[in-house]
């Protein structure tokens, strides 16, 4: 194992943690990107390079780039044969949060990939989400325009039908079962190429999964599961690469060309029909509703509604909420993901765009009623008499 280090700042509070493998064609646009960020303290940003396998040439690149930055950057070095996403990503991310650490830093730890580019602002508009109360927060990821433009034809068409689908659902999702602290607008994204978290929010949870596929979708998940509160920021966008070849096994790269090979491949999991999404969405509300009046035990109708058997309803019973969510979906039969096919996203969407338009008006119409019962009551309310000083 070795370690190169670059003069260190003061006290850096935000550290970018980037895993890094043979990236040499891409690697310089990313660190270009995250040296150019604005709106910070002077000496607050720190990067770590977490080089693993590299055998294109990447460790000499980054050896001559590392100097030209403006800020301070540690670079560790490691080849091991059972090396996988989720191991990177936590090894960089682990490296971020020991040296806050030795700072006596909190501070936040941001996570994005090699062949990724964040714009100016990507820092910033992390930091700012996290001091409006948010432990971690999620962005939302574009591919690269001029790579797009190169995919076949059907494949931007189906990403623009799912993104459709994908913000309709999401919609629904936060108009009917809220989140205080993941208000709409909002999106679902969990990638890699956009994350940020805080240093004790990150230990808390034991860190990254170490897992090989989906390190940071179940990251997400396990922060949500603990009731920690995750902003799933819109105006935090991260350009990422549209290439057919991948680093890792599983990721973006695999699932474009999985598309491209397999035009009919299922969306993802959280793409089902639209009744099917609503159903899900009230279930939540309820569930959540029963939870907070500690009521889940004492009437098990819940349970029975979606075959969960007594023993494992107790046992959901005295989780966490969201714990308890999430293990009551992964035992019920009837919570089972179905996703849906891309030929069924038009139609879906037709419904979808009619449901959330009912959906606003019914909640616009609530809002109404609830102003004028407000306002009337006010109206009745005794006014002070200024000449006998009585009400």
């Amino acid at each position: 194992m070795t370690r190169t280090t670059q003069p260190d700042a003061p006290s850096p509070s935000a550290i970018v943690a980037i895993p890094v493998r043979n990236e040499v064609e891409r690697i310089e646009a990313c660190l270009r990107a995250i040296d150019a960020q604005v709106g910070l303290a002077p000496d607050s940003l720190g990067l770590v390079l977490f080089l693993n396998n590299c055998t294109d040439g990447t460790e000499i690149l980054v050896a001559q780039l590392v100097p030209t930055l403006s800020i301070p950057v540690r670079v560790e070095i490691e080849d091991f044969s059972g090396a996988h996403a989720g191991w990177a990503r936590r090894r960089a991310m682990d490296l971020a949060a020991a040296w806050l650490g030795d700072a006596g830093n909190a501070g936040m730890i941001l996570s994005t990939d090699a062949d990724s580019r964040v714009p100016p602002n990507w820092v910033a508009r992390n930091r700012a989400a996290i001091e409006a109360g948010a432990d971690a927060v999620a962005g939302r990821v574009e591919l690269d325009a001029a790579e797009a433009a190169l995919l076949p034809p059907s494949l931007p068409a189906r990403g623009r039908l799912e993104d459709i689908y994908d913000a309709l659902i999401t919609e629904a999702e936060a108009r009917i079962d809220p989140d205080p602290h993941d208000p709409w607008p909002c999106h679902r994204t969990a990638i890699g190429a956009t994350l940020a978290v805080t240093r004790r929010t990150y230990l808390a949870v034991g860190g990254m999964p170490e897992i090989p596929l989906g390190e940071d979708g179940a990251f997400i998940a396990r922060l949500i599961e603990h009731g920690l509160r995750v902003r799933h920021a819109t105006d935090v966008c991260v350009t990422i690469s549209a290439r057919l070849t991948g680093r890792a096994p599983g990721g973006v790269a695999d699932t474009i060309r999985s598309r491209c090979e397999e035009p009919d491949a299922l969306c993802d999991a959280r793409m089902e029909t639209f009744p099917r999404v609503l159903r899900r969405y009230l279930w939540r509300r309820r569930f959540r509703r029963l939870h907070g009046k500690g009521s889940l035990r004492a009437n098990q109708a819940w349970a029975r509604a979606i075959e969960i058997a007594p023993a494992e309803a107790d046992r959901i019973a005295a989780l966490p909420l969201g714990q308890a969510i999430a293990e009551a979906e992964r035992a019920s039969p009837r919570l089972v993901y179905r996703p849906i096919g891309p030929r069924q996203l038009p139609g879906q969407i037709r419904l979808a765009r009619v449901g959330v338009a009912a959906i606003r008006l019914v909640q616009r119409l609530a809002g109404s009623a609830r102003n004028a019962a407000g306002a009337a009551t006010t109206s009745r309310q005794p006014v002070a008499d200024p000449r006998s000083g009585r009400i």
